[in-house]
C-alpha cells in the first residue's frame, strides 16, 4: 500500500510529531509511506508556547517529510493535494486534534479522494479541551471529508458518533511511546535533577493547560506529610503565577519542585524515572500521550476518571483511578498508594502488558481498516 501521512512532522515538535514519527516507522515497515507537513503549522499569534520547532536539545526522529501545508493559506491546499496526488497514494493518512486544522486537512482530503485515495483520520480530540463558536461547524467540515477515522478511546467514539452516526471507524488503544529510551536508575536520575533521594516522589509532566487540573495537585500537597515531593514538569501554556500564588498561599512550597519550561526530550528519562508514580488530576481529557509515556517506564500512574483517561488504566493493576474531584481525596489516593507499597507490583503489571499496544499492532490494525474500507467501495 502506498501511503500519504500528512500531519506534523520533524522539524516540528510537540506529542503529536512524536505520535506521528512513530507510527510512520511502523507503516514503512510494511508499505510505501510518504509524509508531508506544515510549512506553517500554528500563527505565532495563536501559539502560547516558547517555539513550535526542535531545538538541539531535542533528540528527535528526522521522519523525511516535505512540508507542503500552510494551516491558513487557502492556496497552499490546492498545492498541497496536487503533490500529494502526483504519488498516487492508496491512502491519505492524517490525524486531527484541534478544529483550527479543519479547513487545510478537509480541503486537501477532499481534493486527494477525487482521485480514488482512501482518505483516514486518526482523531486525538475531536471536541476541543476549550471550546470556542464554530468549533461543531468546523469537526462537521472535517468529518464529511473523509472516508473513516481511527479512535484511542470510548470518549472519541462517542464524539464521533453523535457528530456523524454513519461513520465507519476503528477503535485502538493509544500506543506505548518507545522512543526515549531505557529507564535509569532512580538515585541517578534524582542526582542529576537535584531532586532528594528518598522522598515519595510524585510526577506532574507535561504541558500545564487549565483542564489539566494542577491546581487540584498543588492544594492536595497541603494534606501530605513532609516527606512528599511534588515535581511539576513541563512547559506552562499561559501565565504560570495563578498557579505559583496557589502554592505560596497552600505552605506547600517546600514539598514542591518546579520545573517549569520546555522539557528536551533527552531529560524525559530524568524526569520518569526519578518519580515513583506519575498523577493526572485532569477534569477533562480524552486520551493522554503522558500516560503511555510513564508505562513505557513501567511507572504507574494516578487519574482522575475523566474522559478516556480511566480506559488506558487497569483500577489498582497499572495505576488507581480517583472518581472524586477533591484535592483532599486525591492527597488520600496517593498516601495510599505509597502505604500499601504499590509501585513493585503495579510496575511488573505494566511491563507484561506493554507489547499489546505497539505502535506496529496499531500500523496493522490501520491497514486492516484501510482494507475494510476499500472493499466496500468497490
Amino acid at each position: 500500500m502506498r501511503i500519504a501521512f500528512l500531519s506534523t512532522f520533524y522539524p516540528l515538535r510537540g506529542g503529536i510529531a512524536q505520535f506521528n514519527a512513530s507510527l510512520y516507522r511502523a507503516l514503512e515497515k510494511t508499505h510505501e509511506v510518504h509524509a508531508f507537513t506544515f510549512t506553517r503549522q500554528y500563527p505565532g499569534l495563536l501559539f502560547p508556547g516558547a517555539t513550535q520547532y526542535v531545538t538541539a536539545e531535542d533528540q528527535v526522529d528526522p521522519v523525511p517529510a516535505q512540508a507542503v501545508l500552510d494551516s491558513i493559506n487557502p492556496l497552499s491546499y490546492f498545492k498541497t493535494a496536487a503533490i500529494i496526488r502526483a504519488c498516487r497514494p492508496d491512502l491519505l493518512l492524517t490525524k486531527f486534534w484541534m478544529p483550527f486544522f479543519a479547513p487545510s486537512l478537509g480541503s486537501v482530503a477532499q481534493r486527494v479522494r477525487r482521485h480514488g485515495a482512501q482518505a483516514i483520520a486518526i482523531l486525538d480530540n475531536l471536541i476541543p479541551h476549550e471550546r470556542r463558536p464554530g468549533d461543531v461547524q468546523l469537526i462537521r467540515y472535517f468529518l464529511n471529508r473523509y472516508d473513516g477515522f481511527a479512535v484511542m478511546s470510548k470518549v472519541v467514539e462517542q464524539d464521533l458518533l453523535r457528530l456523524k452516526p454513519a461513520a465507519e471507524y476503528f477503535l485502538k488503544a493509544h500506543p506505548i511511546y518507545d522512543h526515549f529510551g531505557p529507564p535509569i536508575a532512580a538515585a541517578q536520575a534524582r542526582a542529576q535533577l537535584g531532586l532528594p533521594p528518598a522522598q515519595h516522589l510524585i510526577l506532574f509532566f507535561g504541558f500545564i493547560r487549565d483542564y489539566k487540573g494542577l491546581d487540584h495537585l498543588i492544594r492536595a500537597t497541603a494534606f501530605l506529610p513532609d516527606d512528599y515531593c511534588v515535581v511539576i514538569a513541563g512547559e506552562m501554556y499561559g501565565d504560570f503565577s495563578r498557579y505559583q500564588r496557589l502554592i505560596d498561599e497552600s505552605g506547600s512550597a517546600g514539598k514542591i519542585k518546579l520545573f517549569v519550561r520546555y522539557l528536551a526530550d533527552a531529560e524525559v528519562p530524568l524526569f520518569f524515572s526519578a518519580a515513583n508514580v506519575c498523577v493526572l488530576p485532569y477534569k477533562s481529557a480524552t486520551q493522554s500521550g503522558i500516560v503511555q509515556i510513564a508505562f513505557h517506564f513501567n511507572l504507574p500512574v494516578i487519574v482522575t476518571d475523566v474522559g478516556g483517561l480511566a480506559e488506558m488504566v487497569q483500577d489498582n493493576e497499572t495505576g488507581l483511578i480517583l472518581h472524586a474531584h477533591d484535592p483532599q481525596a486525591l492527597a488520600e489516593k496517593i498516601r495510599a498508594y505509597f502505604e500499601e507499597n504499590m509501585q513493585p507490583r503495579m510496575a511488573r503489571a505494566i511491563a507484561q502488558r506493554r507489547q499489546q499496544n505497539s505502535w506496529e499492532g496499531f500500523a496493522e490494525a490501520l491497514a486492516g481498516f484501510y482494507e475494510k474500507l476499500s472493499s466496500k467501495a468497490i
